[in-house]
């Protein structure tokens, strides 16, 4: 059985002026999707096509940021995240907010496709970041 790989969102999302509409747009009603607990959900960003340089990233780099991005765009989270327990406070500074970019590391975070858009569902207490612009993280 092979990987099945993204190729419609990856191109959608890499030759985008605004990643974040086009990820929004691309995964389109949330409605029926339910995050449980303290988990959230997060699109996973992909890099533009083209380099600041001017390059154009070949097919299996844009490929890895799918399977190694380390950032993510936050679609929806659980009645439980980012609430305080025994373990974890959470200061209001902390909690990253539905349409943020958020940091977080991959091995942290279960890969999921959510309307045929690569996702990732992970702890609340596992984002370690949030960034205004997503290129500046990889």
């Amino acid at each position: 059985m092979g990987v099945v790989v993204p190729h419609k969102a990856i191109d959608i999302v890499a030759n985008a002026k605004d990643p974040k509409k086009a990820i929004i747009d691309f995964v389109g009603d949330l409605s029926g999707h339910y995050v449980l607990s303290n988990r959230v959900l997060v699109a996973t960003y992909m890099r533009p096509e083209k380099t600041k340089g001017g390059i154009i990233r070949p097919d299996a780099n844009k490929e890895e940021d799918v399977w190694q991005g380390k950032v993510g765009l936050v679609l929806k989270w659980g009645t439980a995240a980012f609430q305080d327990d025994a373990e974890y406070h959470f200061a209001d500074a902390d909690k990253v907010q539905v349409g943020e970019w958020a940091v977080y590391n991959v091995v942290d975070a279960r890969s999921l496709m959510v309307n045929g858009f690569p996702c990732r569902l992970l702890r609340d207490a596992s984002i370690m970041m949030k960034v205004d612009d997503p290129n500046s993280i990889f």
